[in-house]
């Protein structure tokens, strides 16, 4: 699988990963052997780039445990979404014990408190706990705010919401983070599902099939990455199955223009 650097930090990430967001909420002997079965896979797939966050529920702690014993091999991104100090430092406490110590992508999630959190996670940096720091929203309606932390120097990192109908992204934040050379891990490259719902026919991927594209996600999920600005997608899943489908369009060839607007037009209609 193509790796990418993500930013200045120089950390080298695979360009499909693995977001946790309701797939990793699980308690139960079952639910998480279900969900060390995905991290397993994808490890074996080249795709180690694992996403979580506190706001996810039990994810953060169903990741750790599914990580295990495989934590060397894998790059854990994670956030802090907190109102006050102390909460913070209680949020910081359980990510280091659930990640082994260690962190390679902090991220102040949808940059709440994003001044206080910062200065927090750049002393865990200072320590050697923390690789890189980021920052990430949803919504346009906070992308004044977060080029505002992005030109501040603090982060190498964003985190923004990117796939063929929602490219709120294009006119002024990827354009930024490339001037400033931070990376982009991009969330719901499949509309959380909603890219899913009514999918084109076999016959209509056949002009994508030398991009070595065989299902939909596959072509949602390398449309993204043929931006070259783009530079880790991480798709929730709960299953092996569509864990390695995932990990399939990590590898080039690479859309160009006229495949990146058909594959537009396909999600079109299909939504």
């Amino acid at each position: 699988m193509e790796k990418r650097s993500l930013g200045i930090s120089g950390l080298e990430v695979p360009v499909v990963g693995m977001g946790t967001w309701r797939t990793f909420d699980v308690r139960g002997q079952q639910a998480e052997a279900r969900a060390r079965a995905v991290v397993e896979c994808a490890l074996e797939a080249g795709a180690h780039f694992f996403d979580s966050s506190p706001m996810y529920g039990e994810a953060e702690r169903v990741l750790g445990a599914a990580v295990g014993t495989d934590r060397d091999q894998a790059l854990v991104a994670t956030k802090i979404w907190a109102r006050s100090a102390d909460e913070s430092r209680q949020q910081v406490k359980r990510a280091l014990d659930f990640f082994g110590g260690r962190i390679d992508l902090y991220q102040v999630h949808n940059l709440v408190n994003w001044k206080s959190q910062l200065d927090l996670l750049e002393g865990l940096k200072r320590d050697g706990a923390v690789a890189a720091l980021g920052a990430t929203h949803y919504s346009a309606s906070a992308f004044g705010e977060l080029q505002t932390v992005m030109k501040t120097g603090r982060i190498t990192s964003i985190q923004v919401p990117y796939n063929p109908l929602e490219r709120e992204v294009e006119p002024t934040i990827l354009p930024l983070a490339a001037d400033l050379g931070l990376g982009i891990v991009v969330m719901r490259p499949l509309g959380e599902g909603a890219l899913l719902r009514s999918t084109p026919r076999p016959s209509d991927l056949d002009p994508l099939a030398a991009f070595g594209v065989v299902t939909w996600p596959q072509a949602l999920l390398k449309w993204v990455l043929s931006d070259p600005r783009c530079h880790v997608v991480i798709p929730a899943t709960s299953s092996t199955a569509h864990m390695r489908d995932n990990a399939k369009a990590g590898h080039p060839p690479w859309f160009g223009s006229a495949e990146r607007e058909y594959v537009t037009r396909l999600a079109r209609l299909h939504t």
